[in-house]
């Protein structure tokens, strides 16, 4: 295995992460909460990494039983030395090792009623029937969470009983719905129209909202939560609005969420009325069939005292049969269920349910964790109430030979259990893979090792991107049998899909987002490839436009872009331009200079000489400002007013632009105060002065220093509006600028800040948080919180270790099917989840499209090969070669984008490119020569005759 590092930080964020997901409120209650976790096979140990990855407060450990060799395929606490050992006490140094804040003890009794009663929820994996239902009663009985999870080779069982009476404070994940408001009319009912950019807010009738930002009409302002009825056209009903008064402009409207409360049956009630979670018919059929399979199993443990033999049919039989005289389940109204037992899938289940898998322990124990949290948080919805996930399709296709009980009985070592469901043959082939994986490399490369001595890693820290071709070309992926990615940029996954592409290797792809996740498989020649979606890239690939982001912003995130743009020009650049003011001027550009010098002008601000004190840094903090979220703006509207009409008629300050109001500054207010302390701070470490924390004694300094007046700024703003309207000739303000340089440059270098996010005293974050928040004040925009513009100024993916394990499972799932050769599109499936609103879906992808052109018949896997011949062939004779072989008359050939050929060039500078062997003609005409173990210069190409949507496969002229 090769481990790629793309990023050599650690995973430190995670917790931080986590926090955009879940919330502060949601966090607090975790940190607080006592979980105990009965089980600790591999299924257990994931609940209980996860768990305390989280932050649980206390997570109590119980497993008596003694570690065998079947418990090591899947659980990465044990390793052979704890042979025989409780798997309680083995675990549980390693369990506390993830997280120092969290209480690890272990429990070595039975699961009194007395002990049940200390705990918020309790959790039992791998138990038998008897102690679910004894343990599931009494927490019932006493209020006590209760869970139920557990694995049988290829099949997952999830439970949850969260009480008769459970409300959810928080049921989804996504933010509240806000929109901009257009106008609010006085009558019964009040009807509120919402602004152009809002519509498609999905408001539903009945939800409740509240209001905030509106001028006029102030009584609506942090209103009591208000219920709304939705038009056809749009807009919303909010109740009596005729006393209130008139609308002028502004504000916003806000989803408030509202609790709900679920009630579950306890678990022998729900054992024969089982509520399932299920996307489909076909699917609740499914569940209900795994459902008695899993009851079945109950049984012959129960009457044999062992589970079924590893592909034992005599024991499978009997599972059917035990399956078959269940009592029939209950529908909802508690009528018997008409529905047919598929009794092959039982038998399935029953020959491969010995093992133990790593993935399913992933997948089961993530869900499983996740609902702990949400029975400790109360937030998302809760399961109703059982789940079954099933990965057979990982077994051989029809028609291949299934595993034989002689190939998969113990071998006494640690890949026991997954032996058991795929064979000592499958073990070996799986154990001479070579894969390239993902970061962290030097980190995860001895993680792996600490997990699994008998791997070989090795690790890579070098880019993977166009720049290291060198590094990872030809040689190095003729070693791979395919590569794992979970790359945090559509860019990055772009360009590793294409080269596992051109490798013809397979590639599993797998990302997260908080609470949802995806894992997908690409095969070459049997499923389509990799293709990013077109909304993510142009959201990631497209920075929003300049003049949007300084003078018409209409959403949060072009309100925070102002505000880190803000950083970086007053402490950065300014600093780095002023230490070198002279080579600097006359370096840049002409249409750059006259930005350069506003931007200096605004640096200087009312002071035109050094500061000197912690007072001058407040001065100039305050003068900022007034110049940013005042004066300027006054100027804007001057340009613009709020009544300017365009020529064809329509509100200039309409649509996505919204009018501006100045603020005036008022220190009692924390966002102006906070904006000045971290400006002033930040000032001061620019110029190496001693900062001041004192917020008393800035709050007095503040009352006895004067506003400055538009006189002070003018020179500043005057040319702020438009670049265009500046000139970039040197004139009387320039000058006086020019001169304050001169003198500013004599003295100690600035020092330039670099912006850092995750650093809380250096006043970064503050100052970006509080100008966004008041430049979103200044536009009507809803302000961001400091974590919410952390995460966007930082581009910080929320992430979650749930999500996260249970998509590195579903991964594995495809890995088995791959290493196991199969070779049908249906043997595959691409994987997506949202634990936050229990949705959980998994469906065959599509096959690769087909091209044709004549007689040929291709798709985007295949490729012309050609090779290079001894002598190396001319490009004469490949034009030959194709036309002969393929019937292609090429009109033009390209090396990348570098055109080697062209029907349309004149005759005599054709003859000059056909007589050149085809490596001397790359070479002339990019530069460039073959790399170090080069084996293929990939060519494009296009035919006389083609149509318009033809992508000919690659032309591969192999050296």
């Amino acid at each position: 295995m090769d481990v790629l590092e793309t990023s050599k930080s650690l995973d430190e964020e995670l917790y931080s992460r986590q926090m955009y997901v879940l919330g502060l409120p949601a966090m607090q209650r975790i940190q607080g909460a006592k979980v105990l976790l009965s089980g600790l096979q591999g299924l257990g140990a994931e609940v209980a990494k996860n768990l305390v990855l989280m932050g649980v407060g206390s997570l109590t450990l119980h497993d008596p039983h003694p570690t065998c060799w079947s418990d090591l395929a899947a659980q990465f606490f044990l390793s052979k030395r704890d042979l025989e050992r409780s798997r309680a006490e083995a675990c549980q140094e390693l369990v506390a090792k993830l997280n120092e804040s969290v209480q690890v003890c272990i429990h070595t009794g039975d699961l009194t009623e007395d002990l049940l009663l200390d705990f918020q929820v309790v959790v039992l994996t791998a138990s038998k029937l008897e102690e679910q239902l004894k343990v599931g009663t009494l927490c019932h009985k006493h209020g006590v969470c209760f869970l139920v999870a557990d694995t049988w080779g290829l099949v997952g069982q999830l439970f949850c009983d969260f009480g008769e009476d459970f409300t959810v404070q928080d049921p989804t994940e996504a933010e509240p719905l806000t929109a901009a408001i257009q106008h609010i009319t006085q009558g019964s009912p009040g009807i509120v129209t919402l602004k152009k950019e809002a519509h498609g807010q999905n408001f539903c009738s009945g939800d409740l909202v509240t209001f905030s930002g509106i001028e006029g009409m102030v009584e609506l302002n942090d209103c009591a939560p208000r219920p709304i009825h939705v038009q056809e056209d749009g807009t919303l009903e909010i109740g009596d609005t005729t006393t209130f008064s008139c609308y002028l402009r502004g504000g916003a409207v806000t989803e408030v969420k509202r609790p709900k409360t679920v009630s579950h049956e306890p678990l022998d009630a729900a054992l024969l009325q089982p509520r399932v979670v299920a996307q489909s018919p076909q699917e609740v059929h499914r569940a209900h069939c795994l459902h008695q399979a899993f009851r079945a199993l109950h049984k012959f443990h129960h009457h044999n005292g062992r589970p079924p033999r590893p592909w034992d049919p005599v024991d499978a039989d009997m599972v059917v049969g035990l399956a078959r005289a269940l009592e029939p389940l209950k529908g909802t109204e508690g009528e018997p269920l008409e529905e047919p037992l598929d009794e092959a899938l039982v038998r399935t289940v029953a020959l491969s349910s010995a093992g133990t898998l790593s993935p399913m322990a992933a997948i089961l124990g993530a869900m499983a964790a996740q609902e702990v949290l949400k029975a400790i948080s109360r937030k998302f919805m809760p399961l109703d109430q059982w789940l079954y996930f099933d990965a057979l399709d990982c077994l051989p296709e029809d028609g291949k030979p299934l595993p034989n009980p002689e190939d998969c009985i113990p071998r006494g070592c640690r890949y026991d259990g997954q032996i058991a469901v795929f064979g000592a043959g499958f073990q070996k082939k799986l154990s001479h893979q070579h894969y390239l994986l993902r970061p962290k490399a030097e980190v995860a490369a001895e993680a792996a090792l600490r997990l699994n001595s008998d791997l070989q890693v090795t690790s890579f820290t070098h880019q993977l991107d166009p720049s290291t071709e060198d590094i990872y070309g030809d040689n190095f992926f003729s070693r791979m049998d395919g590569v794992a990615a979970a790359l945090d940029s559509f860019q990055a996954r772009r360009y590793v899909a294409v080269r596992c592409t051109h490798y013809l290797k397979p590639l599993l792809e797998a990302g997260t987002q908080g609470t949802l996740g995806h894992a997908s498989v690409f095969m070459p020649h049997v499923t389509e490839p990799y293709r990013a979606p077109a909304s993510a890239t142009a959201s990631e690939d497209a920075p929003y436009p300049v003049c949007t982001v300084r003078h018409f912003p209409s959403t949060v995130e072009h309100t925070v872009q102002w505000a880190r743009d803000e950083f970086e020009g007053l402490f950065h650049l300014a600093a780095e331009t002023i230490n070198h003011h002279q080579q600097a001027l006359t370096s840049l550009a002409d249409t750059d200079r006259p930005q350069v010098l506003t931007l200096l002008q605004a640096v200087l601000g009312v002071l035109r000489e050094r500061p000197q004190t912690w007072q001058d840094c407040v001065v100039w903090a305050l003068g900022h400002w007034q110049l940013r979220f005042c004066y300027s703006i006054m100027q804007l509207l001057k340009h613009f007013p709020p009544d300017k009409v365009l020529e064809d008629g329509t509100l200039f300050w309409s649509g996505s632009k919204r009018c501006p109001q100045p603020l005036e500054f008022d220190a009692s207010q924390d966002t102006h105060f906070l904006y000045v302390l971290a400006a002033a701070n930040l000032y001061a470490q620019m110029h190496g002065l001693p900062g001041s924390q004192d917020k008393t004694g800035l709050r007095e300094l503040l009352k006895l220093l004067p506003l400055p007046g538009p006189q002070d700024l003018a020179p500043i703003f005057a040319n702020d509006l438009d670049p265009a309207l500046a000139s970039a000739e040197f004139g009387p303000e320039q000058l006086k600028l020019h001169e304050a340089l001169e003198f500013w440059s004599v003295g100690p270098h600035l020092k330039p800040l670099r912006f850092e996010k995750d650093n809380d005293s250096n006043f970064h974050m503050d100052f970006v948080a509080a100008a966004a928040s008041l430049r979103a004040q200044n536009y009507g925009i809803l302000p961001a919180n400091r974590m919410q513009s952390k995460r966007i100024v930082g581009r910080i993916i929320p992430a979650i270790a749930t999500t996260s394990a249970a998509v590195a499972g579903l991964v594995v799932l495809e890995l088995y099917k791959v290493v196991g050769g199969a070779q049908s599109l249906g043997a595959f499936r691409h994987s997506y989840l949202h634990l936050a609103e229990n949705r959980f879906s998994r469906w065959v992808p599509h096959a690769p499209a087909i091209q044709t052109f004549h007689h040929l018949k291709w798709t985007c896997w295949d490729r012309l090969k050609v090779p290079a011949g001894q002598p190396e062939r001319n490009l004469e004779s490949l034009l030959a070669h194709l036309q002969e072989q393929h019937g292609l008359r090429v009109r033009m050939l390209l090396y990348g984008r570098a055109p080697l050929y062209s029907a349309a060039w004149p005759p005599e500078k054709q003859a000059q490119h056909l007589s050149l062997r085809v490596t001397e003609l790359v070479q002339r005409v990019t530069g460039q020569v073959p790399l170090p173990g080069q084996r293929v210069l990939v060519l494009e190409l296009s035919c006389e005759g083609e149509e318009e949507d033809t992508i000919f496969p690659p032309l591969h002229y192999e050296l």
